[in-house]
């Protein structure tokens, strides 16, 4: 992560995060009140990248084999699961290390995490919150109602994931 400050008393960049964080508290304080409040207004952070360690769901052993085992994972239990037992060339069970990253666990592409609404009251929540949380119209919402949540949400300047859904032109 590259965090660069910009003003008119210099420019400088530092490349460790911690590291930037501890001495940006010693430097700033040391310079005038007008100049740290332009600090603040200019700095920019460079964009965390979302990495997704396992895009591929984890499947139930055996599940390809029996029409009764669905796919939907379940811990094999048994006394002689080679699966259990981590024998190679087994499937993979899931476990702490596939998790992602906290900063950019539940992220959209576009960098916004999903909020479903259902009514108006529901977008209002988000009035403070629109550079955070984009906008999901749930599926039971008729097409009327939803003409209504997206003019809201255009008010608000909210982001709307499925704003096309049930929303045809009549002819």
């Amino acid at each position: 992560m590259k965090i660069v400050f910009g003003w008119n008393v210099g420019l400088f960049a530092l490349s460790d995060y911690t590291r930037a964080k501890a001495s940006v508290d010693i430097h700033v304080w040391k310079l005038s009140l007008d100049i740290r409040q332009r600090l603040v207004q200019t700095v920019t952070m460079v964009k965390i990248p979302i990495v997704k360690k396992r895009t591929t769901k984890f499947k139930r052993h055996q599940s390809d084999r029996y029409h009764s085992v669905k796919e939907a994972w379940r811990k094999p239990k048994g006394i002689d699961n080679r699966v259990r037992r981590r024998f190679k060339g087994q499937i993979a069970m899931p476990k702490i290390g596939y998790g992602s990253n906290k900063k950019t666990r539940h992220l959209l592409p576009n960098g916004l995490k999903k909020f479903t609404v259902n009514n108006v009251r529901e977008v209002d929540l988000l009035l403070m919150h629109n550079a955070k949380f984009s906008v999901e119209i749930a599926h039971g919402v008729s097409s009327r109602n939803r003409g209504a949540l997206l003019e809201r949400a255009k008010v608000l300047g909210l982001k709307v994931t499925n704003p096309a859904a049930r929303l045809r032109s009549e002819e």
